[in-house]
């Protein structure tokens, strides 16, 4: 069982909260256990305030420690202007405990201000993209719906987090189960985490096979922190052979290959438009040293990462 706590910011929209929440009473429904353990908090004493006025009954984030596995941030309105000391506290003392953090809607703006997203893959909605404009400083702000970095889960709001939560459930009951959970919020088409900045796996790729779509989205969704094919194989429902002989037969690349692919041009993307130093891109992207990540970057593209960087124009500081 993962304990997830939302810290509703007073102004946080319920589409996006609900949005968020109800996947995961719907795996809690369906699992063979209790799957999830949620906790709803709020920033203000009298409880949390949603955008329409309506509300939650939720503990002041002061009367719990923080201890989750996750805590997702849930902001709107103008969380460029939160300035709450004891907040921006708790949440660093929540990710010295090990504590995974998110971002929804405008949350990722909230934990930027904490200190919490150097070096971090994200995203916001893109009504705050000027709040990271304004606050100066080297941002890796995608303009994505959702972006999972190794212990950072964020997205853009709106019905994105259905998209978020459905990766979140795939990764931890596999592919299977959480088809089974859109299926019962009758969504029936669910965006990668490109969307809508790029085009939908189907549309790059052509048609594929399910498992080998499946394997494709949990990749793009761990990119610092790759599985290894035989947790790709166990979260599609699929024998490692199986799911090999799928890509072959599609791609006409092995399960590692794509996936290596996939990293480097998360890696060259990096390198082009960001001044993080070749290392961090090497761990951002889960490769183990700068020359491990070097190395495939030649294979792939006929250069050095280095070489990309000198001829790339200025990044810009976003």
């Amino acid at each position: 069982m993962r304990r997830i706590a939302f810290l509703l910011v007073d102004g946080f929209a319920l589409m996006s909260t609900a949005a968020a929440l109800e996947p995961l009473r719907a795996a809690n429904m369906f699992a063979p256990t209790h799957a999830y353990d949620i906790t709803l908090l709020s920033t203000s004493a009298e409880g949390a305030r949603s955008s329409v006025g309506a509300g939650f009954e939720a503990r002041h984030f002061t009367k719990a420690q923080p201890l989750f596995d996750l805590v997702f941030v849930v902001a709107g309105g103008d969380p460029a202007r939160h300035n709450d000391a004891g907040l921006m506290a708790w949440l660093r003392q929540a990710d010295r405990n090990g504590v995974a953090l998110g971002g929804i809607s405008g949350g990722a703006v909230i934990l930027a201000k904490a200190g919490l997203l150097a070096d971090r893959r994200f995203t916001v909605h893109w009504h705050h993209y000027d709040d990271f404009d304004a606050m100066g400083g080297t941002w890796l702000l995608e303009r994505r719906l959702f972006v999972i970095d190794r212990d950072r889960y964020t997205c853009a709001g709106g019905s994105a987090p259905l998209d978020m939560m459905h990766a979140l459930i795939a990764r931890d009951f596999g592919s299977g189960f959480a088809q089974r959970i859109s299926d019962w919020f009758i969504q029936t088409d669910v965006r990668g985490a490109d969307a809508p900045q790029r085009k939908s796996i189907a549309a790059r790729y052509g048609p594929l096979p399910p498992m080998v779509e499946d394997a494709i989205t949990l990749m793009e969704s761990h990119i610092a922190d790759p599985l290894d094919q035989t947790q790709l194989a166990s979260l599609t429902g699929r024998s490692v052979r199986q799911l090999q002989r799928q890509f072959r037969a599609a791609l006409g690349r092995s399960v590692m290959e794509e996936y290596r692919r996939i990293r480097l041009d998360t890696g060259r993307d990096l390198v082009q438009r960001s001044r993080l130093p070749l290392s961090e891109i090497a761990q951002l992207t889960g490769f183990s040293t700068q020359a491990h990540f070097g190395d495939a970057f030649r294979r792939q593209f006929g250069h050095a990462p280095s070489h990309l960087r000198r001829s790339a124009p200025p990044a810009p500081q976003t």
